[in-house]
């Protein structure tokens, strides 16, 4: 095999072991809907949502059905979501969570990245004061027949934002709306692209030193691509912020 060719594997194996990376995240995400309700996308919001985001990526169907049986307890054992929360270097806080069948396996990984790049681990709730849960929806913009109508049905289910951002709208509000808001799109007949809790920084750590910075990202892409680890949240100053 000629470098060409070499390196075109190469970038082919990297293709592919991303987009298994992104299948079994779509499948975790089925999974966990589903245990936490009905096997019916009818009676189950979170599901159907997260069914559909599975189909956008292309995930076999009967992957799809698997999960959400193994959601119900009838396919095998499944998954259990962990937290884990850090500093990386430059102290800039990092939450990691993660959605794992082997807490034991996810933990060591995670340990070891953080000392790999000069991290470390704290205890749970260490972060408390460093990060906010909001909650956010993202909806696609076809789904949304009259502008003002759908601001204000949102604002009466209790959403605090509701941005139009490119080809999707995002509706975001305190934790506690969470449910009120998804059924309020509901009563639209609105299925949202992602619903879901996530994590805002309340304040924001500035970083200048390139070799800090550098560390920093590494670290950061270690765990974004553990396939046990859902999302990755930083308190990172981004020059855009500025």
């Amino acid at each position: 095999m000629g470098r060409k060719s070499a390196k075109i594997a190469v970038r082919k194996g990297a293709a592919d072991k991303a987009r298994g990376q992104t299948f079994t995240r779509a499948l975790k995400d089925v999974f966990k809907a589903s245990k936490g309700g009905s096997g019916e996308l009818a009676n189950n919001f979170l599901l159907r949502v997260a069914v559909e985001r599975a189909k956008k990526l292309n995930v076999p169907k009967d992957n799809i059905e698997k999960a959400i049986k193994k959601g119900q307890g009838t396919e095998g054992p499944g998954y259990e979501d962990v937290c884990y929360e850090g500093y990386g270097p430059g102290g800039v806080a990092i939450f990691v969570e993660t959605s794992t069948d082997n807490p034991t396996r996810t933990v060591g990984n995670v340990r070891s990245y953080f000392r790999k790049y000069d991290g470390s681990l704290g205890t749970t709730g260490s972060l408390e004061f460093v990060f906010s849960r909001i909650a956010l929806f993202v909806i696609p913009k076809e789904a949304v027949q009259s502008e003002d109508d759908f601001t204000l049905a949102m604002i009466d289910g209790g959403a605090e934002e509701i941005e139009r951002i490119d080809d999707h709208y995002e509706v975001s509000g305190p934790m506690s709306e969470f449910g009120s808001i998804q059924e309020k799109l509901m009563e639209l007949g609105v299925t949202p692209d992602e619903a879901s809790l996530v994590r805002i920084p309340l304040t924001k750590k500035e970083i200048t030193d390139e070799s800090i910075l550098t560390k920093l990202e590494h670290l950061i892409d270690v765990l974004s691509e553990d396939d046990d680890v859902a999302t990755v949240y930083h308190n990172l100053l981004d020059k855009e912020d500025e």
